[in-house]
């Protein structure tokens, strides 16, 4: 029998949608988490304002972002560059929050630690409206149906396939230097990318100075006849061009033309690399896949096994062949990615980007992942993680979207909080989020004990206001207190674990039994710890057993000592 998941009981109620999580975006050290209601949280580092919380403090756990028309504002897509936040709302508004030095916001000020409405939309026709003889633009509507972010850049897709980019950008209308040589262009207005006119624009992606963007052959996009096409900066390759010729204008990535055997179905960029998803276009009775990556390799990014950096696309030879990649993303210097059977692969960057499966990082264990690490999960679901939806890396951490999207799961560094699950610690293994907010649920909780009521009767009743945030402020005690005596118990289970096999406690050291039980059979657990240790653990084990013994026979000995002497000294006293 299966084990029941916690969607299997969100799924019966009526509000589960508020607690799904239908997209995820991280920034350089910020997390976005869009949910199904439309609601935006947001944890990590607060500088520029990235968080939307209203001020540059930091977030350790998911918090939610108060949007100026709340009530009416449903958000339907995020998006995170490195220090900051997009979100596109139902009615195809774009808004925009922190660093805005180059305009990435969309606004002339400077930045803001609250969503800002860009209006630089109102007015525009799309880039693929039809145009008569007289090259005359009909005016019909448009609205923008996605967004996507990249190092201090912009870029939204409309609902007719057209694209537009600000911020700090390469734009083919305006990135040529008066030398003729390739710049940057900084906007705070979306400029609409006549270059690829004619076409439907499908996904985007961006690194810190190249955009890769998957783009239907024809006028419309038939499901199957998608190319890659990539412009901007390419001193390191990362266009898939062959060269390290930067390009004002998108160029189409020769592997995957429309004679090439592989469908490109996702992109990905990270600061100077770039990874895609493909499968075979003819039609196969298994759902396998591959991960091609180029540009930088001087990390192990690209995961071919090397230092190497490449300048044309080569496939992630060391992937299993009989997988089917749902996901995959690239952090400043490393990639991750996902089946659909809860595999995640990481490489690249070590120790900051928890890429490695433990923690210690010394002698041969030491360096980059120059090849795919298959990151084991030691939560309750076990090594894999169930029904997973996405992943996403930020400069140095990796957030996994899981159980049908009602779980979250993060690694890599801490600090700041951006593994939202409360602390500032680094994990080299998947830990989970402190998702749904304890905050959330239980306002939830209190609020719907009233018969139906819910949160519209509580704000007609101040006593219940009262009553609700007194007992939301008990219920935050408490919880200091649990993590309190969570955090002391964790450093006891550290010292002695550390004494005994000489290396820090980890989450996967906890015996089987007492994760799924919350009992624990001691006798059974020690006969299966002796059974697993290999030989050197063995010996450190029993080096340990006598050290201790040894110390516990002298401290009794000395004891029994003072206490002679103790009696001596009575004795003496007493005249005997």
């Amino acid at each position: 029998m299966d084990k029941p998941t916690t969607s299997n009981f969100l799924d019966s109620g009526s509000n589960n949608m508020a607690l799904k999580v239908i997209a995820i975006a991280t920034g350089e050290s910020h997390t976005l988490a869009l949910t199904g209601d439309g609601n935006v949280y947001s944890w990590g580092r607060g500088t520029f304002g990235r968080l939307g919380s209203g001020s540059e403090s930091d977030l350790l756990l998911p918090t939610r972002i108060r949007f100026f028309e709340e009530n009416k504002l449903k958000i339907v897509g995020i998006a995170a560059g490195a220090y900051h936040s997009l979100a596109l709302a139902d009615d195809g508004s774009v808004w925009g929050w922190g660093h805005n030095v180059y305009g990435q916001i969309g606004s002339h000020e400077e930045n803001s630690s609250l969503p800002c409405l860009l209006e630089g939309f109102l007015g525009l026709g799309s880039p693929n409206l039809v145009t008569d003889d007289l090259e005359t633009v009909t005016k019909t509507p448009f609205k923008v149906s996605s967004v996507k972010a990249g190092g201090m850049m912009s870029l939204a897709i409309d609902d007719l396939g057209g694209l537009w980019i600000w911020g700090n950008c390469p734009h083919p209308q305006q990135s040529m230097s008066p030398q003729g040589e390739f710049s940057l262009v900084s906007c705070s207005a979306p400029i609409p990318l006549w270059s690829l006119h004619g076409q439907t624009v499908v996904k985007v992606a961006c690194g810190n100075e190249h955009v890769v963007a998957l783009v239907s052959a024809e006028e419309t996009y038939n499901g199957n006849d998608l190319l890659c096409y990539s412009w901007g900066s390419n001193s390191h390759g990362q266009l898939g061009l062959g060269d390290k010729e930067s390009r004002l204008y998108p160029e189409v990535i020769q592997t995957f033309n429309l004679e090439s055997p592989w469908a490109v179905y996702e992109v990905a960029c990270g600061a100077f690399h770039t990874a895609v998803l493909t499968n075979k276009k003819e039609p196969s009775d298994t759902l396998e896949s591959f991960c091609w990556t180029f540009g930088l390799g001087d990390n192990g990014q690209l995961g071919h096994g090397t230092t190497k950096s490449v300048l044309s696309p080569e496939p992630v030879l060391e992937l299993p062949q009989n997988t089917f990649l749902i996901s995959v993303d690239c952090g400043l210097f490393h990639t991750s990615v996902v089946s659909s059977a809860g595999d995640v692969w990481s490489w690249g960057m070590e120790k900051g980007l928890g890429l490695c499966p433990d923690a210690s990082f010394t002698g041969t264990d030491s360096g980059d992942a120059i090849s795919p690490l298959l990151i084991t999960s030691s939560s309750l679901y076990g090594p894999r993680n169930p029904e997973p939806v996405q992943v996403a890396c930020g400069a140095a951490h990796t957030v996994l979207v899981g159980d049908k999207g009602y779980k979250l799961w993060s690694w890599g560094r801490g600090r700041s909080g951006v593994l939202g699950n409360g602390k500032s610690d680094d994990y080299f293994a998947p830990t989970l989020v402190l998702w749904p907010p304890l905050v959330e649920d239980f306002r939830k909780e209190v609020s719907g004990n009233g018969g139906g009521g819910g949160m519209k009767n509580e704000a007609k009743n101040p006593e219940a206001i009262a009553e609700t945030e007194k007992m939301l402020s008990a219920a935050m005690e408490e919880m200091k207190l649990l993590a309190s005596k969570l955090s002391v118990m964790e450093r006891y289970a550290s010292i002695l674990h550390g004494s005994v096999f000489g290396k820090a406690f980890e989450e996967q050291d906890i015996p089987m039994s007492l994760q799924r039980s919350g009992t624990f059979d001691i006798a059974k657990e020690w006969e299966n710890m002796l059974e697993s240790l290999n030989h050197g653990n063995l010996v450190r084990l029993e080096k340990f057993y006598r050290n201790m013994l040894a110390g516990v026979k002298d401290k009794l000995m000395k004891r029994r000592i003072q206490e002679l002497i103790k009696e001596c000294l009575n004795s003496t006293s007493n005249g005997n």
